[in-house]
């Protein structure tokens, strides 16, 4: 007497992934993917804080003390807000880009 164990796994619910429907896959899938952007997201922002305060401290300290003096803080501020600046317009820039691509090929079928 034998049993065929594979055809009765694949049959069941085991086989099946653990008895998990596909919209719950599907749930479960965009949950984890908007984690993931979520993280990246955070990680990508304070990598630009980091870098940010890295290049602005060089350029503007020239000779690190207990304290910032009125000038190295204005410096420290500007350089700041120019290195936010830049980087909006360069990720708006990018972005539109992309969307004119994607709207590119969207219409030509692709």
């Amino acid at each position: 007497m034998s049993m065929d164990f594979g055809s009765s796994i694949g049959s069941s619910s085991l086989g099946s992934g653990f008895g998990v429907s596909s919209s719950n896959k599907s749930s479960n899938n965009s949950a984890i993917m908007e984690n993931l952007r979520q993280q990246i997201a955070v990680a990508n922002a304070q990598e630009l804080i980091s870098k940010m305060s890295d290049k602005c401290f060089q350029k503007c300290v020239s000779k690190p003390g207990v304290s910032l003096d009125n000038s190295e803080q204005k410096c420290v501020a500007m350089c700041m807000d120019r290195y936010m600046d830049a980087w909006n317009l360069v990720s708006q820039t990018y972005t539109s880009r992309l969307s004119q691509e994607h709207g590119q090929l969207a219409s030509s079928g692709m």
